[in-house]
């Protein structure tokens, strides 16, 4: 049978009387945990919290992780304000599925949508849908001009 390594470690050093870098891996039979959590200002392990967070599950100002929560997110299924990730949930989200304010994505569902598929108010992509697009059949003059907005140099 294969078992499962522990590792706890965090540094002695504190600030507002959070360690400054925590790491838990594996099994805490003491505590009960099947999974170490870590928490510090960077913390690493299976659930990890902290202003860098990098875990299975991270949450945190930045967390990078399986599920990532958070301020900036980056995971295979990530929220936050920005997140990136296979599928992503945000005010910014860029993914493979994207949803948020502005979605960027293959599938993509915002007020602002673009992807492959967008869905959104105002939609840009092969397959897109919404009351201001741009497609291969429509390019509304609203939508062209929140492009031409955010990116100058389209049309000249």
């Amino acid at each position: 049978m294969c078992q499962t390594k522990t590792v706890r470690r965090q540094s002695s050093a504190t600030l507002f009387g959070v360690p400054i870098w925590a790491v838990a891996v594996g099994p805490d039979p003491e505590k009960g945990e099947v999974r170490g959590h870590a928490r510090g200002i960077i913390a690493v392990g299976d659930i990890a919290t902290g202003w860098l967070a990098i875990g299975g599950v991270a949450r945190g100002l930045i967390a990078v992780g399986g599920l990532a929560i958070g301020g900036v997110s980056l995971g295979g299924v990530s929220l936050g304000v920005i997140s990136l990730a296979g599928l992503a949930f945000g005010g910014l989200a860029v993914g493979g599925a994207a949803v948020g304010g502005v979605a960027i994505g293959g599938a993509a569902v915002g007020y602002v949508a673009i992807g492959g598929a967008a869905l959104g108010h105002y939609a840009i992509g092969g397959g897109a849908f919404g009351k201001y697009v741009i497609n291969a059949a429509r390019q509304s003059p609203e939508a062209v001009e929140l492009l031409k907005q955010w990116f100058p140099c389209i049309g000249k």
